[in-house]
């Protein structure tokens, strides 16, 4: 009993580094290579954990070596949009202009009822309110309304909305980095990052982060162990 409870364990942690090996994203959006190394990984780890004769080597070795492979695809799909489509797929449009495209629904053996389904998890209960549909290479269904149907923006009521337009922070510092593409997005220089750092008592490297809005409102954050130069930090 307590081999077979050890046993357990150890192969648990096995899989666990090796789905944290993946990545996060292969926890919650399957790719189809993904979905086949996650069911093959699980009937591997059962065959240790069920039979007291079958080596832990045996079940560990298999696992890290799927892992690894997908890894590998990853890496290499990222490289490759022809393999990306091959082991991948490609998204699919089944509504588009409000008009249902039956050829393509039946390419995915999509019925009826699954794409009303998959509308109603949505949000979208009436068909007509549905501009494009689109289904991804994970299989989920991504739905833009028509335009009649969108909800209604300060834009659309001709309401002055530039009090909010500057009061979203923009990143300008990662771990005491200088962001060009922040301060490009800002309209502000390396300099005026540097002096709002030295305001606040702090060099760039010694912030791990600071942010920006449009209306140039800072908000930084130390690293840890760095107190503020005004109070003889390091």
């Amino acid at each position: 009993m307590l081999v077979t409870l050890l046993r357990t364990i150890l192969i648990y942690i096995v899989v666990v580094f090796g789905l944290r090996l993946m990545g996060k994203r292969q926890l919650g959006e399957l790719q189809p290579s993904e979905l086949v190394v996650t069911i093959l990984v699980s009937d591997i780890a059962t065959l240790p954990i069920q039979d007291p004769g079958f080596s832990l080597l045996g079940g560990a070795v298999p696992i890290l070596t799927l892992v690894c492979f997908e890894v590998l695809l990853s890496a290499a799909t990222l490289k490759s949009r022809k393999l990306r489509r091959l082991v991948s797929g490609t998204p699919r449009i089944v509504i588009q202009d409000g008009v249902i495209d039956q050829q393509e629904m039946k390419n995915l053996r999509y019925s009826v009822d699954d794409l009303m389904e998959l509308l109603r998890g949505g949000g979208f209960f009436d068909l007509q309110e549905v501009g494009y549909a689109i289904v991804e290479t994970t299989g989920k269904l991504n739905i833009c309304p028509k335009a009649a149907c969108k909800p209604v923006t300060p834009q659309d009521m001709k309401l002055n909305a530039s009090n909010d337009q500057g009061e979203f922070p923009i990143l300008v510092i990662s771990d005491g980095k200088i962001l060009d593409k922040g301060i490009s997005f800002c309209g502000i220089t390396r300099e005026w990052v540097t002096e709002q750092a030295r305001a606040h008592g702090f060099l760039p490297e010694q912030l791990f982060l600071m942010t920006c809005t449009q209306d140039k409102q800072i908000y930084a954050v130390p690293k840890d162990g760095f107190k503020s130069l005004e109070k003889g930090g390091k």
